[in-house]
């Protein structure tokens, strides 16, 4: 498993414990291997996205709704849907970078065993 893909399990598994600190130092840390380009700046909007929903427990967030219902299928559409948005040619640098943390957070919540017993 790529370095950043470990570091997004380490991420999201922080936020799932609500220990905002660790997830704190897991975010820095994926901040400075996304770079400060585009792509980079587009990564880090998301993850930091991530992380505010979740210690701002916003109900109308996205992530929120998925860790809050361990919705599995709707999580998989989802990956599946970000996914194909990377396939657009017409995506700047920016998008690809945001969608890209999207679909590492999914696959890494997705892996998660919990998951499985939560239906």
């Amino acid at each position: 498993m790529p370095a950043r893909e470990m570091r997004m399990e380490m991420f999201l598994r922080a936020l799932l414990k609500r220990d905002f600190t660790k997830a704190r130092a897991h975010l820095e840390k994926l901040q400075k291997m996304a770079g400060s380009d585009e792509w980079g700046r587009g990564y880090g909007k998301a993850i930091n996205g991530f992380m505010s929903a979740i210690k701002d427990n916003d109900p109308d967030a996205l992530i929120v709704q998925l860790i809050r219902d361990h919705d599995r299928e709707k999580a998989e559409k989802l990956l599946e849907h970000f996914e194909g948005i990377l396939e657009h040619e017409f995506r700047d640098e920016y998008e690809k970078g945001y969608y890209t943390a999207w679909v590492e957070f999914l696959k890494a919540y997705l892996a998660q065993k919990t998951l499985a017993l939560k239906r």
